[in-house]
């Protein structure tokens, strides 16, 4: 089964909220009106669908209300909410799900990834590959590649019906060829009513890893959301990939929390590490 959306509307308060049954979480990404009965209507839900986490994209008035019911703050995206924070703020129903094995290892790496220096000046790609904004043509092997380098996703990116759908819906990607075959790729999720960014998808199929590709395509979407007037970029990076975090941090990205066990990836819930761009400063 896969996440679906739905607007829920009641007399008090408006949400949206992703009902993702293969990571066994609900998410609100944006919500008006009364924070209190949206609570109680999530844990209903949470309820109903047997879900073990929660999150809400709290606006900074709500974080105090839904601290008080037991919600946590695990990370901050600056300007998600055009120009105003959104805090990400997680309830956990089951203490499996809410205790981290890999957190003081993943402090670690982060630790170590926080001391490179900064490194936003692009490298030159070599002659014997080709960098290009994807194509509804190119959703096949993009398909093929991220069902080769994942064990399980968030999301059914190894589909190409899926891929073909998100960019009608919107999201760009940004690919690398070598002998027209996709070896490497990273996407943008727009969201223009409150002119944010998600960069995700990212992946590289392992011989090609020491490259430097992932900071070249994040580089170009970067440019591609600037001239959209898309200043708020963020994403999620898996807390124990060193490879990932670092391009985030070299690239001037700011590290803003991390969501404990947030998804399904490489057959396992992981930790996700948060870093934040303000675009219009680049």
């Amino acid at each position: 089964m896969l996440a679906t959306y739905e607007a829920i509307r009641e007399k008090d308060f408006h949400m949206t909220i992703c009902i993702d049954p293969p990571n066994k979480r609900l998410r609100v990404d944006e919500y008006l009106g009364n924070p209190a009965s949206m609570m109680t209507r999530i844990n209903e839900m949470a309820k109903e669908h047997g879900m073990t986490k929660a999150i809400v994209k709290a606006k900074r008035n709500d974080v105090e209300l839904l601290l008080s019911r037991g919600y946590i703050i695990e990370a901050i995206i600056k300007q998600y909410y055009r120009g105003d924070d959104a805090y990400c703020m997680s309830l956990y129903y089951d203490i499996e799900r809410r205790t981290s094995e890999e957190w003081i290892k993943e402090d670690t790496i982060l630790n170590d990834v926080l001391k490179l220096p900064l490194s936003t000046a692009a490298k030159e790609l070599d002659d014997a590959f080709e960098m290009h904004l994807g194509k509804t043509e190119d959703a096949a092997q993009l398909a093929e590649l991220y069902g080769s380098v994942f064990e399980s996703y968030p999301t059914p990116m190894n589909q190409k019906d899926y891929i073909e759908e998100v960019m009608d819906e919107g999201t760009i990607f940004y690919i690398i060829k070598k002998d027209d075959a996709i070896i490497s790729a990273a996407s943008a999720e727009i969201n223009y009513e409150y002119s944010n960014a998600e960069i995700t998808d990212c992946a590289t199929l392992p011989q090609f890893r020491k490259h430097g590709f992932m900071k070249l395509l994040i580089t170009e979407l970067e440019i591609e959301l600037f001239n959209k007037h898309i200043f708020c970029a963020y994403s999620l990076a898996r807390s124990l990939s060193f490879g990932m975090n670092a391009s985030f941090h070299q690239l001037g990205y700011t590290y803003t929390g991390r969501l404990i066990k947030n998804c399904d990836i490489f057959g396992k819930f992981e930790d996700m590490s948060v870093w934040v761009k303000d675009l219009s400063k680049s």
